[in-house]
């Protein structure tokens, strides 16, 4: 996919969990081997619970190096969630065992790293090592969420990932703002009783 890629190793990064009114936002990065090529990589929002788990299983065993972090609700909340976004995303590279030679970001934004970086708009559908990492984020969130939902049940959380579905809302009216629902984000913040 890349004429570089045999020169210098390119690493994607992706986040997922932007959107929802509860839980974690989670960055994955992932330096692809040129030697393996993982068929069916693509945007993990374009493809099936099933598929992603495939794929990841695949990643994990056959990237030459991957890393997952996170950014907490009480960050996101302190932050907001571009900011939590991009220090999660940092804290991915920074936990990769080897060096990038050039990191890519899917979006508009860049967090600052010791290494090149370059934001790539829809890069997840475009590159290859953005693809992993989009795959990498979204099964570890939603892995994240059904450990949330096993504490918190009334939620719903195995079922919407804690994005504003109307059973999410309907939930927060009747039980309350958790300790996992980001108030900062308006839905919640209305519910909030400072």
């Amino acid at each position: 996919m890349h004429s570089e890629s045999d020169i210098k190793l390119i690493c994607g990064v992706d986040e997922a969990g932007r959107g929802p009114l509860a839980g974690p936002v989670c960055a994955a990065c992932v330096i692809l081997d040129p030697d393996f090529k993982i068929s069916g990589l693509a945007d993990s929002k374009k493809i099936s619970a099933k598929k992603r788990d495939d794929l990841t299983i695949a990643i994990k065993k056959h990237a030459k190096a991957w890393a997952i972090a996170y950014a907490s609700v009480l960050e996101i909340d302190q932050l907001n969630i571009l900011q939590a976004s991009l220090l999660a995303m940092k804290r991915a590279v920074e936990n990769l065992p080897i060096a990038p030679g050039m990191v890519l970001i899917d979006g508009t934004y860049c967090p600052q790293l010791d290494y090149p970086v370059r934001a790539v708009i829809k890069g997840d559908s475009k590159v290859a090592e953005i693809s992993a990492a989009s795959i990498l984020a979204k099964t570890a969130r939603d892995a994240e969420m059904l450990i949330l939902h096993q504490h918190f049940p009334v939620y719903g959380f195995d079922q919407h990932k804690g994005y504003p579905t109307k059973k999410h809302i309907a939930a927060l009216q009747e039980h309350g703002v958790s300790v996992v629902h980001r108030r900062s984000f308006s839905p919640v913040k209305k519910l909030c009783k400072f």
